[in-house]
């Protein structure tokens, strides 16, 4: 699988595309909502929610809507928290830096 750029999309970030479109749909039939309702919910396209369902993605904006109609939306962004896993919990005292340099080889 390639996107729009021509360059190869990792094997990972594929299964987890067919994953979520898998999940997306699961949701839609669990609640008996159709895909055009979920599109409309959604405002976006049927062709969009069924790109989403089918793995080939979509902008995450888009991911993102159909979730939210799904009524989904929280478990999404929880599931993203940082502060949610150990490592979070462990560094939630220190202070973030405001910017991220590459570290230099010759030190």
């Amino acid at each position: 699988m390639t996107d729009r750029n021509g360059v190869r999309t990792p094997v990972a970030v594929a299964r987890a595309l067919d994953g979520l479109g898998r999940d997306l749909t699961t949701w839609r039939k669990l609640r008996h909502l159709t895909v055009a309702e979920v599109a409309d919910r959604a405002g976006l396209s049927r062709s969009t929610v069924l790109r989403l369902e089918g793995g080939q993605g979509a902008s995450l904006e888009n991911a993102l809507r159909v979730a939210r109609a799904l009524g989904v939306l929280d478990l999404l962004t929880k599931a993203l928290d940082p502060y949610a896993t150990d490592v979070g919990r462990l560094r939630a005292e220190e202070k973030l830096p405001t910017r991220v340099r590459t570290r230099r080889a010759d030190r």
